[in-house]
């Protein structure tokens, strides 16, 4: 019952670094490239995903080592419900650029919901090695754990979510969920009420499983 998001298109820089003998050269890609791109995120944006794949896949023929092509084809694959090809193409980006931590939260949550939780803990813990302060890996690691039944776990990432932002609604009722599978129902309530309180709307079968456990009409 909780949910996990991963990220929309993005457009970073388009350099990559080649190391070579030691030092650090530039390439960038060829404007017709960076064209079909930066079309191919607008397109997604709009929601036209076969455009936007289009637009990508001819900026990868010009230029095949062009991550962020890949990770917004992904995307684009993802938002289609093709999650075999949007995996590909994430997996394609981090092989240019490992470091790319977008890439692997979405690449994470497409295994959470192939119900491949090892995979997307190991994707979201690669993602907080390169980002520590990422709220969106640990909030989605925590449920990733849930869903493994290991509720100590997703409370410890969920939380740590919240250290990072305490506005993050959707931690509060994860968080709410692996209390009440640890029968700490006064807290698994706390968490509801600040889920609310930031307007996000708890799934009314959960609140109907958390009444009977407490036993409270709350």
């Amino acid at each position: 019952m909780g949910d996990v998001k991963s990220g929309f298109g993005k457009w970073l820089l388009p350099v990559a670094f080649l190391l070579t003998a030691g030092c650090a050269t530039v390439k960038i890609p060829p404007p017709d490239a960076l064209g079909y791109t930066g079309r191919g995120i607008a397109y997604v944006k709009k929601g036209e995903y076969d455009q936007a794949i289009s637009d990508l896949t001819k900026a990868l023929e010009i230029y095949p080592r062009y991550a962020e092509a890949y990770f917004n084809r992904g995307v684009a694959y993802e938002r289609k419900g093709q999650h075999d090809q949007a995996v590909s193409d994430y997996t394609k980006a981090l092989e240019i650029n490992p470091r790319d931590a977008e890439a692997y939260i979405n690449r994470g949550v497409i295994y959470e919901r192939k119900s491949q939780y090892d995979q997307a803990i190991s994707d979201f813990t690669k993602a907080l090695e390169i980002n520590p302060r990422d709220a969106l890996a640990y909030s989605n690691r925590g449920a990733a754990y849930r869903r493994k039944g290991q509720y100590e776990l997703a409370v410890s990432d969920h939380t740590k979510a919240l250290e990072i932002n305490p506005r993050n609604a959707l931690a509060y009722s994860n968080r709410a969920i692996a209390y009440y599978h640890l029968k700490d129902y006064d807290k698994a309530w706390e968490d509801v009420f600040k889920a609310q309180g930031l307007g996000y709307q708890i799934h009314p079968v959960f609140l109907d499983d958390l009444r009977r456990a407490s036993g409270t009409k709350r």
